[in-house]
């Protein structure tokens, strides 16, 4: 079920190279698990825009996009005050009750949002998660420090060594045993490489492009162990078993 409504931007403010955070104020209620995604309208663009909830309280959602277009180029322009129509409490989101006591979640760039109100969830029931993040530099490293003041077991990649420990998300995935289940949202090479490395069973949230957000276009459909879905109503988060590569 998913709700089309107004909302206010409180702040809109960079925090990484090419990264915002934006703050919105409205009717949350519709967003019922981590790992759900909301639909953006933007003056001059057909299509809406798809981002991540990184999280969320009885007031405000917080989303945070990376500028990689003219939509988001527009985003990043849009001042305190500004309102937008959006959609909201579309897609699945993660499971957390399949966690486990130590689950690990597993971010990669602006992958990385929702995993941070998932970590709130788990904590918030007595888990201990461990987090890894994946970047391309120093530069594009953000959220490090909230996931750590949660109380979190924090590991950081970069590609180019610029900090934290040099290559990938599965570079310090394949040195950890111990972790009871993992959640994971980022690019697909970086999902794939995941998928195939993680000794636990796990949930994978898929970045992809879409027309409606909603289920009706069926533009996102993919092919699954399970039949047909549609990575806007049915995913964005599938589970490890189902997945045909």
């Amino acid at each position: 079920m998913y709700k089309r409504d107004k909302y206010k931007i409180r702040s809109n403010k960079k925090i990484a190279q090419n990264v915002y955070e934006m703050i919105l104020e409205g009717d949350t209620t519709y967003i019922i698990r981590p790992g759900q995604f909301i639909n953006i309208e933007l003056d001059g663009f057909y299509l809406r825009r798809p981002i991540s909830v990184c999280d969320y309280d009885s007031e405000t959602i917080t989303i945070i996009y990376k500028v990689v277009g003219r939509g988001t180029r527009k985003m990043s322009t849009l001042q305190e005050g500004h309102v937008l129509d959006v959609l909201t409490g579309l897609g699945n989101g993660f499971e957390v009750k399949r966690s486990g006591d130590k689950p690990l979640l597993i971010g990669g760039g602006v992958g990385t949002p929702p995993m941070y109100n998932l970590c709130k969830k788990l904590v918030e029931q007595g888990k201990n998660p461990i987090v890894i993040l994946g970047f391309g530099s120093v530069d594009d490293v953000f959220y490090e420090e909230k996931f750590k003041e949660m109380g979190a077991e924090v590991y950081i990649s970069t590609v180019d060594g610029s900090y934290g420990t040099k290559g990938f998300v599965t570079d310090i995935l394949k040195d950890l045993k111990d972790y009871t289940y993992y959640y994971t949202c980022g690019p697909k090479n970086m999902l794939k490489a995941v998928y195939d490395t993680a000794t636990s069973d796990g949930e994978l949230s898929f970045e992809e492009k879409m027309g409606c957000g909603f289920g009706a276009c069926m533009g996102c459909t993919c092919k699954t162990q399970k039949g047909n879905k549609r990575i806007c109503k049915d995913g964005p988060v599938l589970k490890k078993e189902e997945i045909i590569w």
